[in-house]
């Protein structure tokens, strides 16, 4: 099994015209994703690798039986691009768009919080199923189907240092999720969590965290709390200097609070095994995983 995408999604793509959302339109045909639409406002009645091009979400939908969305709309249209999504009963979106204001993404969180569709990201590299989906950016040669491990990461390179170390080991993969690194995002280290634990194929989860927020320390408490299945943490940041931003928006250490020491400390508290040289993770989850 899978979390969030299988072979059965059908991808719609918002933006799907631009550079960057018909490159890798591309990409994820060639993985084998079924994408049966894209949207465009003003572009309809266009093709795209065969693929119909549509004015409205909404339209979309009711031509293709679309469920689940990849975002990448500009920053200054992406929250309608999600809204519209939304509202016309996308299950999974995936905004894939980076520089979206904190501000307007609060505005969005806000609303998504009546409606059924999740969001992924924004700012992320997307989700993917090894062998059945892949909804983003992300390599997907580095993968390996057939499980049994779940990776979610706040980091999109990140993630494909690990998922590369864990195939490397012959270790494969259910799924992997990039859930981003804005202040404001759509879903969690708790909700990716929750799903692998949910998740009979997933036998063990790779969660990789950074410096920044309290993500981390949230998900720690849920871990010890909740979870039964072995997790294998890794957090980024060990040497950034207090005050700056590092990569990411929601990557910044202010008033003594956010560090890497802080985020390991609450994981082991919480039972996570934490291994801290990334070149080793590889390693470290074979042992962690060994039975």
């Amino acid at each position: 099994m899978s979390i969030f995408v299988d072979k059965n999604t059908r991808l719609l793509v918002q933006g799907i015209t631009g550079k960057e959302g018909r490159f890798h339109t591309h990409q994820c045909i060639a993985y084998g994703t079924n994408i049966v639409a894209g949207v465009t406002p003003g572009k309809g009645r266009v093709r795209i690798d065969d693929i119909p091009v549509f004015n409205t979400v909404g339209e979309a939908v009711d031509k293709t039986g679309a469920n689940c969305s990849m975002v990448f709309a500009p920053p200054q249209y992406a929250t309608d691009a999600i809204v519209e999504a939304a509202d016309n009963g996308i299950e999974i979106i995936v905004a894939i768009t980076e520089g979206i204001p904190v501000l307007d993404m609060m505005k969005v969180r806000s609303y998504l919080g009546n409606a059924r569709s999740r969001l992924v990201g924004p700012n992320c590299p997307g989700i993917i199923t090894p062998g059945q989906c892949k909804v983003g950016i992300m390599p997907g040669f580095i993968h390996k189907p057939g499980g049994p491990i779940g990776v979610v990461s706040r980091s999109g390179t990140l993630t494909y240092e690990v998922v590369n170390q864990l195939t490397l080991q012959g270790i494969g993969q259910t799924t992997c999720i990039g859930i981003g690194g804005d202040p404001v995002i759509g879903t969690s280290f708790i909700d990716c969590l929750d799903a692998f634990e949910r998740d009979p194929d997933t036998k063990g989860i790779v969660m990789v965290g950074e410096i920044g927020g309290s993500a981390e320390e949230a998900a720690a408490e849920f871990i010890y709390n909740n979870m039964k299945k072995k997790v294998v943490g890794f957090i980024a940041g060990l040497t950034a200097p207090p005050g700056r931003r590092m990569g990411h928006a929601g990557a910044i250490v202010s008033g003594g609070r956010g560090t890497a020491q802080e985020k390991i400390a609450a994981l082991k508290e919480g039972g996570v095994y934490m291994c801290e040289d990334l070149c080793t993770l590889g390693e470290f989850c074979a042992e962690v995983f060994k039975q």
